[in-house]
């Protein structure tokens, strides 16, 4: 889930805790994903970017027999997934730079690549890991122009803070063609595709907050103090109650789209 190990507060706890809380929602699309992934005799899998072990757990359950391990580069989000699944291997490690020769059964990436630089590169780095008939199974959140994250942008840009958050947001944004004209060479089989998760949230915009602050919001929160912190938070929830009016229980129904790709070599 993480490719960098910055926290966003004091509490060593926080990055998991926060991330788990919408838990249900965060694992639905690594079983849709999973789903999709064609049916092998894996052995050897591994979770990259593996968070607190949710994915890890599925990927476990997807594979009874398989020998299944997952890294990470957060300290707390590996200390979570080991709480988690002590019979599973977890490792501090950085994806960008993960240099495991494989073969792999199944590389599952789950929620970390938007975070990762070159893709040009990675994608094809990975693929060339897998057993043959292995895969590649990717899902990234695909919201940067949601209002969230448009806002996110537009409050960095427009406190006192504007100058420490330069250049903090996601820029990443690379469609459905571009995966498949860089995987398809290389495997012989690719899948990709788009799809846009509703998820109902209780407690109106604090609900939405919360949910960004265990992803999105973390690179932003990490850069201030806690005051700046607080006020940031506040102008946020403010634009986003705008952004995101509550149904009439309260509820909040959240778009989120998220962009898939299975790549089986």
């Amino acid at each position: 889930m993480t490719s960098t190990s910055t926290s966003t507060a004091s509490n060593p706890d926080w990055a998991a805790k926060q991330y788990v809380l919408f838990e249900n929602e965060r694992t639905r699309p690594v079983r849709d994903l999973l789903a999709a992934v064609p049916a092998t005799q894996a052995r050897v899998a591994v979770d990259i970017g593996c968070g607190p072990g949710n994915s890890t757990e599925m990927l476990a359950a997807h594979l009874p027999d398989a020998a299944v391990s997952g890294i990470d580069s957060s300290a707390d989000m590996i200390d979570a997934a080991r709480q988690r699944l002590p019979q599973c291997r977890f490792e501090l490690s950085d994806v960008s730079t993960w240099d495991a020769v494989g073969p792999y059964d199944v590389i599952l990436a789950n929620a970390v690549f938007q975070w990762v630089p070159d893709h040009q590169r990675l994608f094809p780095s990975l693929v060339n890991k897998l057993a043959p008939g292995g895969s590649l199974a990717v899902q990234m959140p695909d919201n940067l122009d949601e209002p969230a994250h448009r806002l996110m942008r537009e409050v960095a840009a427009q406190g006192p803070w504007a100058d420490r958050l330069k250049g903090v947001e996601r820029t990443l944004r690379l469609g459905a063609d571009w995966y498949y004209a860089l995987l398809k060479p290389l495997c012989a089989r690719v899948d990709v595709w788009r799809t846009v998760y509703h998820h109902p949230l209780a407690g109106g915009a604090d609900a939405v907050v919360e949910w960004f602050k265990g992803s999105a919001l973390r690179p932003f929160l990490a850069s201030l103090d806690d005051t700046q912190r607080d006020a940031f938070l506040r102008q946020y929830r403010n634009e986003i109650a705008k952004a995101y009016p509550a149904l009439a229980d309260g509820t909040v129904l959240l778009p989120f789209p998220r962009l898939f790709v299975v790549a089986t070599r």
